[in-house]
């Protein structure tokens, strides 16, 4: 299992763990809003039998009981005839169940009926009535949850939300700092790396004048593709001295950066595999070369990787005038990749090979994106039949002189 595999497996693993626990806190929370439900229906059917009793019972000691009972039972309650006239209630907001009245200098309390109404609305929502009969008229009582019930039905929810909103800071915090701990041992890597290819790259070039002159090789067509090796020694040395730092760019023709890799690169992977390059050759944009070579040296090798056996690698420069941007296109006839992949594959530690280290497109992500200014995606791919990158630069300008 690949580095990326195992941290994907972590993180469904977290996943799951945190739904469980969130399923568990709501089943229980949903367990007991049902219990004080039943309680308080419970509650509300006695207040309605209390309500009955004093109005039946002219028994002064009883009803001093009932009263007991009745006010004990502080469930929001409206009671209503077959008309849905109110009759009487209780445990409702004290501010807006009366309305004061000035009469003839005498003091009246009428209800709101604007209040009641929506008061009863929701309470015909939430439960069934309890049905009376008081003194052969039957009644109806309405009730509605408590607000403790109500806060109760919406805390786990509320607690969940900050739970997540905590756990999201958290995980972005951690992330940050992971992501600058990994920049700092990254370039740090790279600069070390510079430093020691630069004695050996040295050394190189200078055995390589000595057998010139020993052997008067200076024409000899192999003394010159060493040469070329050594300057691409070179090149991989000064791009890893360059992480970390702010890439100088310049303008180039895309169309020309890319043929003088691909000139370079195509001699140097098997005669089955050719190589074809199209498109705009005066369109331009802001490039390091040392860098760019770099992600087209990843994305090739990739592509001579997918391919099995014979194939063909095609690279298209095209723009966008009215969006100003340069599109460098490669495309392979290798076995192509799965679209649930098409993001997984920059992924730091992913690979299809067993001895790949499964960074090659993430660097090239980061180049093109931190570097340039750029995007790279997959534009299509399909298995068995090939895969299309995409690059996507800034255009800076059309050269007219050249063009013409």
């Amino acid at each position: 299992m690949n580095p990326y595999q195992q941290k994907k497996r972590w993180k469904y693993s977290l996943l799951t763990f945190a739904v469980v626990i969130a399923s568990g806190s709501l089943l229980y929370t949903q367990y007991l809003v049902r219990n004080i439900a039943r309680s308080e229906r419970t509650r509300a059917q006695v207040w309605a039998m209390s309500m009955k009793q004093v109005l039946a019972s002219d028994d002064n000691d009883f009803l001093s009981y009932v009263f007991a009972v009745r006010d004990s039972s502080i469930v929001p309650a409206i009671v209503t005839n077959e008309q849905d006239d109110i009759q009487l209630w209780r445990g409702l907001d004290s501010t807006k169940t009366a309305i004061k009245l000035q009469a003839e200098g005498n003091k009246k309390l009428k209800y709101d009926p604007a209040y009641f109404n929506s008061e009863l609305a929701i309470m015909k929502k939430e439960h069934e009535p309890i049905k009376l009969t008081v003194l052969g008229t039957p009644w109806f009582v309405y009730y509605e949850d408590s607000n403790l019930l109500t806060q109760l039905k919406f805390f786990p929810y509320i607690q969940l939300s900050l739970i997540a909103i905590f756990l999201l800071l958290a995980y972005t915090a951690f992330s940050s700092s992971r992501k600058s701990e990994q920049d700092q041992v990254w370039v740090g890597l790279a600069k070390e790396t510079a430093h020691q290819l630069g004695t050996p790259i040295s050394s190189l070039m200078a055995w390589i004048e000595l057998m010139k002159e020993k052997f008067n090789a200076e024409d000899d067509p192999l003394i010159g593709e060493m040469e070329n090796d050594v300057k691409r020694l070179e090149i991989v040395a000064d791009r890893f001295s360059k992480i970390g730092s702010r890439a100088q760019l310049e303008e180039h023709k895309v169309y020309d950066v890319v043929k003088d890799f691909v000139d370079y690169f195509k001699i140097r992977v098997s005669k089955n595999i050719s190589f074809e390059l199209t498109g705009n050759p005066h369109l331009q944009a802001g490039i390091n070369i040392p860098l760019f070579d770099w992600v087209l040296e990843n994305l090739m090798k990739n592509a001579v990787n997918a391919i099995d056996g014979k194939g063909n690698i095609k690279v298209d420069v095209s723009g966008n005038k009215i969006k100003k941007q340069v599109f460098i296109d490669i495309s392979d006839t290798g076995k192509g990749i799965p679209r649930s992949k098409f993001d997984t594959v920059f992924q730091p530690g992913y690979t299809t090979r067993k001895r790949g280290w499964g960074l090659g497109l993430s660097l090239t992500k980061r180049i093109v994106e931190n570097y340039h200014d750029g995007q790279i995606f997959v534009r299509d791919s399909e298995l068995g039949k090939g895969t299309t990158f995409r690059i996507i630069l800034k255009h800076t300008r059309h050269d007219k002189q050249t063009a013409a």
